[in-house]
């Protein structure tokens, strides 16, 4: 797979990456290193998770995610320097562990280090917006970790373009790293937080765009289209609410890729790839069949007239 340079932290990732939040919750360890052996024979080589995946499993903790990948890393000697993950912090891990408060970042870092079985992290995000720690706290910790080979760059999650010039205006004021990278939700049918301010402002100043729910759960898969087809989803919930929103883009992504001779999701993963300013989506796979059309994607060419098509949402 061909790779894209993600902003401006001197990283070359894969034109797909490989969403971990399924190691632990709907693959289990065997499955989960069949299908991380799969992506780097395909060129999948940048693996996004979080310390949070997958604590909404019943019987999970958080963490789970991590422990798989870096028991495969430990496994397959010499692959390290061969991938690129990308962790977060922030998310509620229990208790007072949570938020971007200096006590935490470190310790949360310590941890994903551990679980990762790695001296390195390539990409921390903050994975939501703390209203409780400012920014300089917050990207203070940051520069010392990359000063300490922890960390090598930084990204921000769900944050609004205003949160993100903040966090850039205190970065440039008192000499601290500056966020490189944004993750936010976007696709064909989750489109008005990226579009327009955020969007513009991510280009502007080179930052890298990786997006999350880029087949919005699996709805641009065309896979669910009533409610009975939701029933034993394990993503049924969030899916739901496209039913009623999303027909009309499910409608449209059927039409271009029956004429690219290629499947929906597929479709719509060229479309993110075709997006102004976007580096690369995340999206996840739980069966090699799936992994394959991410990899087909990655080359699919979409000319402006199937774009338009695409404008239905």
């Amino acid at each position: 797979m061909q790779t894209r340079t993600l902003g401006t932290t001197g990283l070359e990732i894969s034109k797909v990456v490989f969403g971990g939040n399924v190691f632990g919750w709907t693959l289990d360890p065997t499955e989960s290193f069949e299908m991380l052996d799969a992506c780097f024979d395909k060129g999948v080589t940048t693996i996004d998770t979080a310390d949070v995946y997958s604590r909404w499993k019943p019987g999970n903790s958080g963490g789970e995610s991590e422990t798989l990948i870096g028991d495969w890393l430990s496994a397959r000697p010499g692959k390290r320097d061969k991938v690129q993950i990308f962790t977060k912090v922030g998310m509620d891990m229990g208790g007072d562990n949570k938020g971007l408060s200096p006590r935490w970042i470190r310790e949360a870092v310590e941890n994903s280090l551990s679980r990762l079985k790695t001296d390195y992290i390539d990409l921390y995000f903050s994975h939501k917006f703390d209203p409780d720690t400012p920014h300089e706290e917050t990207l203070g910790v940051y520069k010392d970790l990359i000063d300490e080979g922890k960390i090598r760059a930084i990204g921000a999650s769900n944050f609004d373009d205003n949160q993100l010039d903040d966090a850039m205006k205190v970065a440039q004021k008192n000499d601290l790293p500056a966020y490189q990278v944004l993750q936010p939700e976007y696709s064909l049918v989750s489109r008005g937080e990226f579009e327009g301010p955020l969007q513009r402002y991510c280009m502007d100043h080179n930052i890298g765009i990786v997006t999350y729910f880029s087949l919005a759960s699996g709805f641009l898969t065309g896979k669910y289209r009533s409610k009975d087809d939701l029933k034993g989803a394990s993503r049924g919930g969030m899916v739901e609410k496209y039913l009623e929103t999303g027909m009309n883009v499910l409608e449209a992504l059927e039409s271009v890729a029956e004429r690219k001779n290629a499947k929906m999701a597929e479709v719509a993963i060229a479309w993110l790839l075709h997006r102004d300013g976007v580096t690369a989506p995340i999206a996840s796979a739980t069966k090699s069949s799936h992994l394959d059309s991410l990899v087909k994607a990655a080359e699919l060419s979409l000319t402006q007239e199937d774009m338009e098509a695409l404008e239905v949402y």
